[in-house]
């Protein structure tokens, strides 16, 4: 039996999983969660062998959720489903140590059998991230400049082109506004950029929001 932990602040989103979780008879879903603080007390106080993981929870920001989450248990298999596109967070979670990464609109599709792939101990990405990972391996090709940012300056950077506040930025990633500052003006000097505008522009240009 594969017992199946879902994370997901929507409501109907989890009623959806379950519904299509329950058709295979080899699958438990063993309990749920609305917000990244509940998943956490959740990977310490249960065992189950995956867990499915919406990366924009509220409680905490989602990569720093997934990186706790393995600190706790190395060896549970967390698939992240997102309604982020792939060339967003796909590769940063993976290299978080996500198992697998799939996007809410194909989750009808890929739920199941991503769920026996991680749970076998295997990784499930479509096919379209594989050829940019593989293209990521290339020592050859330019990366996107973006890339060059560390996952902590990549979630500043997400944040200021969706147009959080300093202090909104400070609040979600609980550290001060003068760490928020800091982390601004050297994600602006990586990318070439001299202010927030360009910055929006930046990440509208590589579809890195919507």
């Amino acid at each position: 039996m594969i017992k199946i932990f879902i994370a997901d602040d929507h409501p109907l989103i989890r009623e959806g999983f379950k519904k299509i979780l329950k058709e295979e008879k080899d699958f438990e879903v063993s309990g749920e969660a609305s917000d990244a603080l509940q998943v956490i007390d959740a990977v310490r106080t249960q065992r189950f062998d995956v867990l499915t993981l919406d990366i924009n929870m509220p409680g905490k920001n989602g990569l720093d959720t997934l990186k706790e989450i393995k600190e706790i248990n190395p060896r549970l298999s967390v698939l992240i489903v997102s309604m982020h596109p792939e060339e967003r967070f796909a590769l940063r979670t993976l290299r978080a140590g996500a198992s697998g990464y799939i996007k809410k609109e194909t989750a009808a599709d890929d739920l199941v059998k991503a769920i026996r792939k991680v749970a076998s101990g295997g990784k499930y990405i479509s096919s379209s991230l594989a050829e940019k990972i593989a293209f990521d391996l290339d020592p050859g090709l330019s990366k996107p400049i973006h890339e060059l940012l560390s996952d902590r300056e990549f979630q500043v950077f997400h944040l200021i082109a969706t147009g959080k506040a300093q202090s909104e930025i400070a609040g979600e990633l609980s550290i001060g506004i003068s760490t928020v500052n800091t982390y601004r003006s050297r994600i602006l000097e990586k990318l070439n950029l001299r202010s927030n505008a360009e910055l929006i522009h930046y990440a509208i240009t590589n579809k890195l929001i919507d």
